[in-house]
Order: structure tokens, then C-alpha cells, then sequence
């Protein structure tokens, strides 16, 4: 359990500065889901630390100004536990790009306009808030289930 109310569900995955979980919140009714991001220094080092808490609050500043476009997941929560940095976000039900194509194959020509409309408008939006997203991947693009759009 995390900071006494986010429950562990299973691991979503992994990169270069941390991993993913999908969780639950215990808090609320109906316990929904969540996506935890653990995000773990490369040192515990007191000024490592110190600009790893820095860098991880303005982070959370950031995903919080983004959260206000529908195609974005909301910043639900963030903090520290035992050295560790969190990141609690809106879960997107939906497949990513990646599973999506890999099950179907190719998209059709308008598919794929689609979605790059979609992903263009986000784009957009998060220019405009100052922000160079740099993680756009297949795996990170989810086809959102209760409106097929793209997020």
C-alpha cells in the first residue's frame, strides 16, 4: 500500500527512471483505478535527492496544467515515501497503439488520419503549455474504450 490508500494491482512496466503499476484507490468509492509511476533516483545521495524532489515537483506541475485536456490523463496525487517519488494519474481504459497493431495489423489510410488528427490536437495543447513531450511511443498512445479516441 501506498501512501495508505493506493493498492498495487500488477506491473504495467518499466523504463530508464522507474516503473508503472496499476492500481487502486482505496480512498475513494469504488476503489477505481489508477496508474502509479514510481520514479526512482539514481542515488541517495542527500543532494541527488535534493534535485530529484526538485525536478519531480515541477514534473508534477506540469501534469497537473496538462490534466485539463480531455486527452491527457489528470494528475491525481503525488509524493515522497521512503525515498521514493510517485506519481498517481487518471487510468486510460483502452489498448495502446503497440497491442492494437499487433493484433490487427496494418491501419487503413483513414485509421491513420484519424489517429493523427487526435494526436495532433494534444500536441497542440501541450506546445502551448510550454512542454516537449519526449517519450512518444507506440506503447504510450492509448486507444481510449468509451470514445475510440486517442490518447
Amino acid at each position: 500500500m501506498l501512501a495508505g490508500r493506493y493498492h498495487i494491482v500488477k506491473p504495467l512496466g518499466r523504463g530508464g527512471f522507474g516503473q508503472t503499476f496499476l492500481a487502486t484507490d482505496s480512498h475513494l468509492p469504488g476503489q477505481p483505478d489508477c496508474v502509479v509511476k514510481q520514479l526512482q533516483p539514481t542515488s541517495r545521495d542527500p543532494e541527488t535527492l535534493r534535485l530529484a524532489r526538485r525536478l519531480f515537483d515541477q514534473e508534477a506541475e506540469m501534469l497537473y496544467r496538462l490534466g485539463n485536456h480531455d486527452q491527457i490523463p489528470r494528475l491525481l496525487a503525488h509524493f515522497e515515501q521512503e525515498n521514493e517519488f510517485y506519481l498517481v494519474q487518471e487510468f486510460i481504459e483502452g489498448d495502446s497503439l503497440s497491442r492494437e497493431f499487433v493484433q490487427r495489423g496494418a491501419f487503413s489510410e483513414s485509421e491513420v488520419v484519424e489517429l493523427l488528427w487526435d494526436l495532433l490536437q494534444v500536441l497542440a495543447f501541450v506546445h502551448a503549455q510550454g512542454v516537449i513531450h519526449r517519450d512518444i511511443k507506440p506503447a504510450n498512445i492509448i486507444h481510449r474504450q468509451r470514445d475510440r479516441n486517442w490518447c
